[in-house]
């Protein structure tokens, strides 16, 4: 026991556990390795968008084969409630699709089309929501999704529904 100047016993301070805690000038350690995947997530995520961003742009300068049906109208697919412009960049690309749909040996009519006009001016003309397949079924495929940014904003689909045409 201590005692001050004039002899009367100090009282010792007991410290909590709490107060012992309160000491650290950073953040734990559990809480900075989350910060920091955190930003490395929203790192990888802005890569990606500027990654999709060059094939988008490039996508929309370059012109696509697309299959034509019976009818004469570009062939589409549908699935999962949205209407997908089926897009080639070649003609290997489409017939690589064509021998795994079991329809290799029939002649496949196509049409040359620019990919911001498949984009801009033929996905807004499908019913419901609509986008571009590039290369479906391969493993270097894109889709293009009904999303403001790639289609029209009339037609885009947003987090708040399918814009009514």
């Amino acid at each position: 026991m201590t005692t001050g100047g004039d002899g009367i016993p100090e009282r010792q301070q007991r410290r909590s556990r709490l107060a012992d805690l309160d000491c650290f000038s950073g953040p734990s350690p559990r809480r900075a390795s989350t910060v920091t995947s955190i930003e490395a997530g929203q790192e990888q995520l802005l890569t990606a968008r500027r990654e999709f961003a060059v094939l988008l742009g490039e996508f929309r300068r370059t012109a696509a084969l697309v299959p034509l049906d019976e009818a004469g109208d570009l062939w589409s697919a549908e699935q999962n409630g949205v209407r997908w412009i089926c897009a080639f960049s070649d003609e290997e690309a489409l017939a690589r699709f064509a021998l795994a749909r079991g329809e290799g040996d029939r002649g496949w009519t196509y049409q040359s089309v620019l990919g911001a006009r498949l984009l801009d001016v033929m996905v807004p003309l499908l019913p419901g929501p609509a986008g571009v397949a590039l290369d479906a079924g391969s493993t270097d495929g894109l889709l293009f999704p009904p999303v403001a940014g790639i289609v029209p904003d009339a037609v885009a689909v947003d987090l708040g529904g399918f814009n009514e045409r």
